[in-house]
């Protein structure tokens, strides 16, 4: 019995990784997670994020906005 081959796409919408199946390649597909369609293509610019990678971009964003709005700031 053959396997599935699958690659990794993000979604445009939410930036989950997906998994998608090959034989879906240049074909309409919906994202498993918030439901928006886009066509499955295998970009050779798109960039597999680690789980630590999106865990450091999230972590960095939250300080950049506390910083922007006070939050956190003490009198030193």
């Amino acid at each position: 019995m053959p396997r599935a081959v699958y690659f990794l796409k993000e979604c445009p919408t939410c930036g989950r990784s997906l998994q998608v199946r090959v034989e879906y390649l240049g074909k309409k597909v919906a994202c498993q997670h918030c439901s928006a369609t886009f066509r499955a293509n295998e970009d050779a610019n798109d960039k597999i994020e680690t789980n630590d990678d999106a865990l450091l971009r999230r972590a960095e964003e939250l300080i950049r906005t506390a910083e922007e709005s006070g939050i956190g700031l003490g009198a030193c």
